[in-house]
């Protein structure tokens, strides 16, 4: 499908493009994803039904615009998660020539990486509702839109929305950037983890997480962490600490809220012996799903560590 040759169409006809290579019908959701009774509730609503103004991004793309819904899609958002931060990956993904301003029609691309290429998959703006509510990732600002349009590209790409209920971090972050990905295993790590933690964060590489549970999906612990969930590794720094150094990893929860309780977490104690302006520069005291902790405490808590960037 050629988005321009389609969105000139639709705006000569003066009509909002609908996608009939992925309806708004039940075959885009799957057969499997929802109760029958509930499948049979979908709706689908475009942007400009939902709100009067409407954006695709509003200030810039963040992870914080990013709330994970009904779909266990976490895989797929916490790779989106830490492509936000890496602006050079971003304008691959999401091309600039669209919006619900000038020349909109109710069409909208994305591009995703697959064997060897960068393949424009187009959409259109239909998003599903069950009940009044986001079938899947909602925005953090209710009139910012493209996280939805970006999963739903991706959902288009893989089959249906089904398709993205559980997957593998790894897939995502290459079909996110065209990169290589490198797995280290939190069980057995390499002795200099914390080295290639703050090497990986100074060259700008891609990194995500994840927590074992394959039998016990998203329960979440006391201390906060989810089982069975990928999250997004946001920093890594080493910074001063009572009289020495600390290794510390900064990690993000596509939820959206949800953080680990532990040392290092938005109140504990650890942050008294920081100088005040390391504090600053680093502390975010928030329930937006982002918090450190310390490299041990990653060792632990978390079963793998995904690292991706354009060379090796």
């Amino acid at each position: 499908q050629d988005f321009n040759h389609l969105r000139a169409l639709c705006l000569s006809q003066g009509l909002l493009f609908e996608d009939a290579t992925f309806p708004a019908h039940i075959s885009s959701i799957g057969p499997n994803l929802l109760p029958e009774d509930k499948l049979r509730r979908i709706q689908w609503k475009r942007p400009t039904e939902l709100q009067r103004n409407p954006y695709l991004i509003i200030d810039g793309v963040s992870r914080f615009d990013i709330m994970q819904g009904e779909i266990g899609d976490c895989w797929m958002l916490a790779a989106l998660g830490s492509l936000t931060l890496q602006k050079q990956f971003l304008e691959n993904v999401l091309p600039k020539d669209q919006g619900f301003q000038e020349g909109y029609a109710g069409i909208f691309h994305f591009r995703f990486w697959q064997y060897g290429d960068w393949v424009d998959v187009v959409i259109d703006d239909r998003l599903p509702f069950l009940n009044g509510r986001y079938l899947s990732v909602h925005p953090r600002t209710s009139n910012e839109f493209w996280p939805s349009l970006l999963e739903k590209a991706y959902a288009k790409l893989r089959g249906s929305y089904q398709n993205l209920h559980g997957g593998y971090l790894s897939d995502a972050l290459v079909d996110l950037t065209g990169g290589v990905q490198v797995q280290f295993s939190l069980k057995d790590p390499p002795p200099d983890l914390e080295e290639i933690l703050k090497a990986a964060a100074k060259s700008q590489c891609l990194m995500g997480c994840s927590t074992s549970g394959q039998l016990r999906r998203n329960i979440e612990l006391r201390n906060g962490i989810v089982q069975g969930h990928a999250y997004t590794v946001t920093g890594a720094v080493k910074i001063r600490y009572k009289n020495g150094w600390k290794h510390i990893i900064r990690i993000w929860n596509p939820w959206g809220h949800g953080e680990w309780k532990g040392p290092w977490s938005d109140d504990s104690p650890q942050w008294d012996h920081v100088e005040p302006q390391c504090r600053e520069a680093h502390l975010r005291n928030k329930d937006d799903g982002e918090f450190w902790m310390s490299c041990e405490n990653f060792q632990e808590q978390f079963s793998w560590l995904y690292v991706c960037n354009s060379t090796p």
